[in-house]
């Protein structure tokens, strides 16, 4: 491998962490109902975790309201506990078979959890971020190792994947930013 190919592989790779966090913050939604907001709630099904879309129909019946068909009788009680217990804040109505998911109003204090929501997926993504630099800064001291580099060369390569990492951060944070005022917006 060589330098610009690991230069090149992480910013692929922090580039799709990023890509990750724009994914995560969309889930975040503000006020209207809409089906991706279930897709990481998790439920038991035959001995393995898997998100709820795999076991029930999800749709939109209005603005505030998610409608969750069950196929299976049985799931509707595990996947109304599953819903129940996700770090959502809803409160669903299990009708048989189906279970309405009202939207609640967002208060004061769930805005504040939306924002704490959104950092803590900013973080996550920094660590991604990373950990993808510590991956490039270890392969760079195997080329020094197998002496394929010089250690000036490792030295510069890795004030390269700094700066690399610095601006994933900088988007990061801005990106983390935008949606706090999103969410804190009346």
């Amino acid at each position: 491998m060589s330098l610009s190919d690991i230069s090149k592989n992480a910013q692929t790779r922090m580039q799709r962490a990023i890509e990750a966090l724009e994914v995560g913050l969309a889930k975040i939604r503000t006020g209207r109902a809409h089906a991706g907001i279930l897709d990481h709630v998790q439920v038991e099904y035959y001995g393995s975790m898997v998100p709820v879309s795999q076991v029930a129909n999800i749709t939109v019946v209005d603005a505030r309201t998610l409608s969750v068909q069950v196929w299976e009788k049985p799931m509707a009680t595990v996947v109304d506990k599953a819903i129940r217990e996700s770090d959502l804040g809803l409160n669903p109505i299990l009708m048989g078979e189906n279970i309405r998911v009202p939207m609640p109003a967002l208060t004061e204090e769930r805005r504040k959890d939306l924002t704490k929501l959104v950092r803590a997926e900013g973080e996550d993504a920094k660590v991604s971020v990373r950990n993808h630099r510590r991956d490039a800064n270890e392969a760079l001291k195997k080329l020094v190792k197998d002496k394929e580099i010089s250690e000036d060369d490792e030295r510069r390569a890795q004030d390269e994947v700094q700066k690399l990492t610095d601006k994933f951060v900088s988007k990061i944070d801005d990106l983390v930013a935008q949606k706090e005022a999103e969410v804190m917006t009346v």
